[in-house]
């Protein structure tokens, strides 16, 4: 099945450079382009796109906002969002990841990066580029402070902290399957468990649970 995808940006040659992109893979179709969020949202919501592409620095309505509104703890139908950044505000990533987007990638991303988290948002998984990782977890530390993380439902058991730790560190479930020599329907099985014990809705939220509790250190 072809993905669809839209893209907004407010800077047309991003926006233009990113859909042209995306088209010329095979299986990927850019089905819509907007230049600021609230017109995003419309879109999104008419159109009903497999992934969402957006900016966080957009007029009128910003990337947060836009995906909370498509994506957010209190849409019955969430919509995958991708969210891509230049990074120059830090705190507005971890915002973007709060409001229910499913992966990041910096700007300067190369082809094949993009496409993977494209391809994964449409699988219901999710893609955090490594070097965001790290610029998120001093975010993660100031903003958490004097917030205890919530615990799980059940007790993690041993593998199921092994895959945590894996899924943590960016790590595809083929990349799990091979590292723990388990089979991928196993891994999924666990991450499945992980965010039912965890309260969490999405990979993207078990990675947050990882770093607020120490699992995963800088």
């Amino acid at each position: 099945m072809t993905i669809r995808v839209l893209v907004a940006d407010d800077q047309e040659i991003v926006r233009t450079g990113l859909a042209m992109i995306l088209d010329a893979q095979p299986g990927i179709e850019v089905i819509g382009q907007a230049a600021e969020g609230r017109r995003a949202v419309e879109l999104a919501r008419r159109l009903r796109p497999d992934v969402c592409l957006f900016d966080i620095r957009m007029p009128v309505v910003d990337g947060i906002e836009a995906t909370r509104s498509l994506a957010g703890a209190a849409v019955d139908d969430p919509l995958a969002v991708v969210v891509i950044t230049t990074f120059d505000l830090d705190e507005y990533v971890y915002a973007a990841l709060r409001a229910g987007a499913r992966g990041f990638l910096l700007k300067d991303a190369d082809t094949d990066l993009l496409v993977q988290a494209v391809r994964a948002a449409a699988n219901g998984d999710a893609l955090i580029a490594p070097s965001i990782t790290a610029r998120l977890l001093g975010v993660f530390a100031a903003t958490g402070a004097g917030m205890p993380p919530r615990q799980p439902i059940e007790p993690l058991t041993g593998r199921e902290e092994q895959v945590l730790t894996a899924v943590a560190r960016g790590r595809t479930n083929s990349e799990i399957a091979d590292e723990l020599y388990i089979t991928l329907s196993t891994v999924k099985t666990h991450i499945g468990s992980l965010m039912a014990k965890l309260g969490a809705r999405n990979r993207v939220e078990i990675v947050i649970w990882a770093y607020e509790t120490n699992r995963v250190k800088h």
